[in-house]
């Protein structure tokens, strides 16, 4: 059970993935994969996060093809090996915090799709930011908290917004 006021941080990146291929005759949404912007955008960002001091704990992703291509590019950056949740895919806002609060590791970065990463950004930042484009970075920081149930519960204290373009 987390105290506020213990020092504490919670912290959760919304990471939209990159820029993936349209209209490929035969290719399910699913299996579509990151076009050449993505590709390059997707380490990019991987570093820029990395330069702002955010340090992923644990990464999740959706299974789509163009996520887990994203996410492999955070992972291969800081390290960490992405975790496959294939209930992201498509997700509402509500299951993208939920596999944050699963995670239950202090700092999280979520790899996943529209409309539920603006919806969910935009909650976060009491409408500030109003669409994550692809391959947009939104921090989330939760400080003197260490209880993922309550931090959720609570509006952060500070957010980040950073896109590619």
């Amino acid at each position: 059970m987390g105290v506020r006021g213990g020092g504490a941080v919670i912290r959760l990146a919304l990471v939209r993935h990159a820029k993936s291929e349209w209209g490929s005759p035969g290719v399910a949404d699913h299996d579509r994969a990151l076009n050449e912007r993505g590709l390059h955008d997707a380490p990019v960002m991987a570093a820029r996060l990395a330069d702002s001091g955010f340090v992923p704990d644990a990464i999740v992703t959706s299974t789509a093809r163009r996520a887990r291509t994203t996410a492999a590019a955070f992972g291969e950056r800081f390290g960490v090996e992405p975790v496959l949740r294939p209930g992201l895919y498509g997700a509402p806002a509500e299951e993208l915090l939920e596999a944050a609060v699963q995670q239950g590791t202090p700092s999280v970065l979520v790899v996943a799709h529209d409309p539920g990463m603006s919806v969910l950004a935009a909650r976060l930042s009491n409408d500030s930011i109003g669409h994550m484009p692809t391959c947009a970075v939104a921090t989330f920081t939760w400080r003197d908290q260490d209880d993922w149930e309550v931090a959720a519960a609570l509006d952060p204290d500070e957010w980040t917004f950073d896109s590619p373009r």
